[in-house]
């Protein structure tokens, strides 16, 4: 991809926003397979107890750090910065830097730090924060009650977007999506929308676009570079479970539809890394709400323990139910192919 008006020599920063499950890890993997001439490397925060997004994004050449172990607009912003600075000293091995958020972020202490570390600022410029927006789900969040003090995280994405990705439009009909867009440019006036299903847009577009104005950024929010306290809602969770064996594919099939349609208006998101018994491949699933989506991944490998992995995030979760539900599903304990 040739940049058509590069800003200054410092390194352009893409922030990917988004609500969990608005296809944040779909278009970073199209980021990293298209052929757009770029070196990028990829900063990847996730919520959940157990990080699942790493198996989700394709084998690429490109360098991938994860961040784990909280969530970057708040509990790891130091981690960032470490990150951020330990790049710097090999920034000739990139033309770019990408930072996943997770679906509860804040994008703008993300922001912030482009601006309140000198060194960071001086090497480091921040191009656009694109913010995926599921066109299926996104109203139920944005409609969200929260307690007092309590931001909406859909809310802050859009609001602070450069780019929308209005995407999974063929999961909604026109109408819906004419309302979604209303809602973003009431929260958003001047932010350019680009439909899409399957995250696919043109990467020129939203990469290197110098999209980010810190002059208007200030102009609608005079305190953005003062640093202030935010608080997640505390009922949404994370559940990770970890389980060695083979899994039953029928009595799965008849958990996962049970607890889908009984509990998916509070589960936001699950996916998971799963060994089904008489399969050699790895069974990947993804779960919005009550919508799943299932399909082979890799191989595995003949000396391979078969462990399944999964995360379930959401409003209230019963941490003992989810895992016992899970392990009724086992056909096999700690089988070994």
């Amino acid at each position: 991809m040739t940049n058509p008006s590069p800003v200054d020599g410092r390194v352009p920063v893409t922030v990917l926003a988004g609500f969990l499950g608005s296809g944040k890890t779909t278009l970073l993997n199209r980021i990293l397979t298209e052929h757009h001439g770029m070196r990028i490397a990829v900063i990847e925060n996730e919520f959940g107890e157990i990080g699942i997004d790493d198996a989700l994004v394709l084998d690429a050449e490109e360098e991938i750090f994860e961040m784990n172990n909280g969530c970057i607009c708040c509990t790891v912003r130091g981690d960032l910065i470490r990150i951020l600075g330990a790049l710097m000293r090999r920034r000739e091995k990139f033309d770019h830097i990408l930072i996943e958020t997770t679906g509860l972020a804040d994008p703008a202490p993300v922001a912030q730090t482009f601006f309140m570390d000198d060194e960071i600022a001086a090497q480091l410029r921040l191009d656009a924060i694109i913010t995926l927006v599921d066109a299926a789900h996104v109203l139920q969040h944005l409609d969200e009650v929260k307690p007092e003090g309590v931001e909406n995280e859909a809310v802050e994405q859009i609001a602070f977007a450069d780019r929308i990705v209005l995407n999974k439009t063929d999961l909604a009909d026109e109408a819906t999506l004419a309302e979604v867009e209303a809602r973003v440019k009431a929260i958003n006036a001047p932010v350019q929308i680009l439909r899409a299903r399957n995250a696919e847009v043109d990467l020129k577009q939203i990469l290197d676009v110098g999209a980010f104005d810190l002059d208007r950024v200030l102009k609608d929010d005079p305190t953005f570079l003062t640093e202030t306290e935010h608080q997640h809602d505390a009922t949404v969770t994370s559940v990770g479970i970890e389980l060695d064996g083979e899994v039953d594919d029928a009595r799965l099939n008849a958990w996962l539809g049970n607890l889908l349609r009984t509990k998916g208006a509070d589960i936001f998101r699950s996916k998971g890394i799963l060994a089904i018994a008489g399969s050699s491949r790895q069974y990947v699933f993804q779960g919005v709400h009550m919508l799943l989506m299932g399909e082979e991944g890799a191989q595995w490998r003949t000396d391979e323990l078969r462990r399944n992995r999964l995360v379930f995030i959401g409003r209230n979760l019963d941490r003992e139910e989810l895992e016992r539900g899970f392990a009724d599903c086992l056909a096999t304990a700690g089988a070994a192919a």
